[in-house]
């Protein structure tokens, strides 16, 4: 019988061995078929709770549904919008009958109207607050982009609901080593300043799957 995995995931491991089989176990989780199977845009629409979920939230145009489609390893579950903004829905996906992957709407979309920022904000903080089978939300970071007020009000609001959250940096491909660890540095800086967040950054690139193994890996330690 194998040995229980660290419920803390990488960042418990306590060595190589238990960081592969973390690898392994995400390897595994994700190998499973992954389909959309609900959509809400209010409250009162969102599915029953009837398995663990997490999370996938950050500002429009942050590279969310790539990363979805990598990390899942099909290149069009997840709706990948030419206007910024656009999503304006919770989506839910099943995975292998194991968990759900919800896609939240992007924030922080310059032009968007007052009102419609104010309705995602209400979704976003309603959904966060009142789903107890929500284990973690991973919050999405730009690598080549400074943190914004947007980011900031989204990580308040995770502080406020009590909602474990993770930050996972994007687009590391396009971004120069210096300016990444200059990235990196920062997001862990942030990280160490919220009651709810997660202590390891991760980074990743959708386009060439740097990070997808760790991000699947502390997936799976989620299920215990």
């Amino acid at each position: 019988m194998s040995a229980p995995l660290p419920a803390g995931g990488l960042s418990e491991a306590r060595d190589d061995g238990e960081r592969a089989a973390l690898i392994e176990a995400g390897r595994l989780l994700f190998a499973r078929p992954c389909t959309f199977f609900y959509a809400a845009q209010k409250l009162d629409q969102l599915p029953p709770t009837d398995k663990l979920e997490i999370a996938f939230c950050g500002r429009s145009n942050v590279g969310k549904s790539s990363l979805v489609n990598a990390l899942t390893g099909q290149n069009a579950l997840a709706r990948v919008s030419n206007t910024p903004g656009r999503t304006r829905q919770l989506n839910f996906f099943d995975l292998g009958e194991r968990m759900t992957l919800v896609d939240m709407p992007g924030y922080g979309y310059a032009q968007a109207a007052k009102s419609v920022k104010a309705d995602w904000q209400g979704l976003m903080f309603g959904f966060l607050r009142g789903r107890p089978t929500l284990r973690r939300v991973f919050l999405l970071l730009d690598a080549r982009v400074e943190t914004k007020a947007a980011d900031n009000a989204a990580m308040k609001l995770l502080d406020e609901a009590a909602v474990t959250f993770q930050i996972v940096i994007t687009k590391a491909d396009d971004c120069k080593p210096a300016r990444l660890a200059a990235r990196q540095e920062e997001a862990a800086a942030i990280a160490r300043k919220h009651i709810a967040a997660h202590p390891l950054v991760l980074t990743t690139s959708s386009e060439t799957g740097v990070g997808m193994p760790e991000l699947r890996a502390e997936i799976a330690a989620l299920l215990g």
